[in-house]
């Protein structure tokens, strides 16, 4: 299975380089809608709910410090994804890309996975529950 790092990789590839924080949205949505369009997880990682957020915490801590990236400050290989993994990423890229971070961040504090997560909490306060892959996958399934 490929791993976060291969999806981030691929991502950037495509899109040159982006913020730190555009990559962690874009990477979400490429897991989210590969769980509604084919009941499989792209990745094995978990993203948190976190402020502003989901966030993979693998992830940010490969490129913590780091405003921006670009394909060689990863770690991952996207000849690890197979084609029915990179049509969804692309179709993800083909809608989401052109948003910025802060356009994809509000996104994600509307929608169920993120909030469910964060229950309870008020704006802003640090938080670190998992956002679980079934509650992506029966969100954007419902989409």
């Amino acid at each position: 299975m490929a791993n976060v790092y291969d999806v981030a990789t691929y991502i950037l590839e495509k899109k040159g380089r982006l913020s730190t924080m555009k990559l962690q949205k874009l990477c979400y949505y490429s897991q989210a809608w590969a769980l509604a369009w084919g009941d499989e997880p792209l990745f094995c990682e978990d993203f948190r709910a976190w402020a502003n957020g989901p966030v993979c915490k693998e992830l940010f801590y490969k490129t913590q410090g780091q405003y921006s990236v670009e394909a060689a400050d990863e770690q991952g290989n996207s000849s690890e994804l197979t084609a029915q993994q990179i049509e969804t990423i692309d179709k993800v890229l083909e809608y989401y890309g052109d948003k910025d971070a802060q356009w994809l961040s509000r996104l994600t504090h509307m929608e169920d996975p993120w909030r469910l997560a964060r229950k309870g909490m008020t704006e802003g306060e640090f938080g670190d529950q998992i956002i679980t892959k079934e509650s992506m996958a029966i969100y954007y399934g419902g989409l």
